[in-house]
């Protein structure tokens, strides 16, 4: 029974290999050839082939332009305002106050007015009144063999020296009390001017033309210039 088996496994597997070789062609018992042209007939063509793509894409997003620089500030020009500059002259006292009033009048309306303001005292460190002006020579060279130098006084004070002035009476002493320390022994404190009364002449919007028009108070103003208000 197993012989007959193995023998019937033999003949089928002789007879796959004899048709597989083509070997049984003549009986009509061959596989069928595959040659390269019917390959080719079975291959896709490729270019015939479309490609339908299933959406657009999207473009990529443009790139964000980017920020204009920021505007430098504009330079301001060094320019007059346009409703001018505050200008102001002075001091005046109670004699010049009327005359200043009358020539100020001249100019437009509402464009000037006159301030009362305190002029503030000065004090001097003072020697005399000497007798003479040889007395006053030889004290200014007694003077400065102390390394002090001095000055004239002014009108109401001759004969005599100015040791300094000073802008109040707590610094006058202490200038004094520093030239004792020197060897000076006649000198004193004494009051130059009183804190005073007085005027000032105020232009608050001066522009080119009121400054024009202000040259007409020249005789009133005398040496005193037209200046920034303080």
């Amino acid at each position: 029974m197993i012989g007959r088996l193995v023998v019937l496994l033999l003949a089928a597997n002789l007879g796959w290999l004899a048709w597989s070789q083509g070997w049984l062609r003549v009986l009509g018992l061959a596989p069928q050839a595959q040659t390269e042209p019917e390959r080719l007939q079975r291959q896709l063509r490729p270019e015939a082939l479309k490609l339908s793509p299933a959406g657009r894409a999207s473009a990529p997003p443009a790139p964000a332009a980017s920020a204009p620089a920021a505007a430098a500030p504009q330079a301001q020009a060094a320019t007059e305002p346009a409703d001018g500059v505050c200008l102001q002259a002075g001091t005046f006292d109670d004699r010049q106050l009327e005359p200043l009033r009358r020539a100020a009048a001249a100019l437009p309306a509402g464009s000037w007015r006159i301030d009362p303001v305190q002029v503030p005292g000065r004090w001097m460190v003072y020697i005399g009144k000497l007798a003479d002006a040889s007395a006053v020579s030889a004290k200014r060279a007694q003077l400065r063999r102390l390394g002090v130098d001095s000055d004239r006084p002014g009108p109401g004070m001759e004969p005599g020296l100015s040791l300094g002035r000073f802008s109040s009476q707590e610094a006058a002493d202490r200038g004094l009390e520093k030239l004792i320390r020197q060897g000076v022994r006649t000198a004193r404190v004494v009051p130059e001017r009183r804190e005073t009364p007085a005027y000032v002449l105020r232009l608050p919007r001066a522009d080119a033309a009121l400054r024009q028009q202000a040259g007409a108070l020249r005789g009133v103003l005398g040496e005193r210039e037209l200046r920034d208000c303080d």
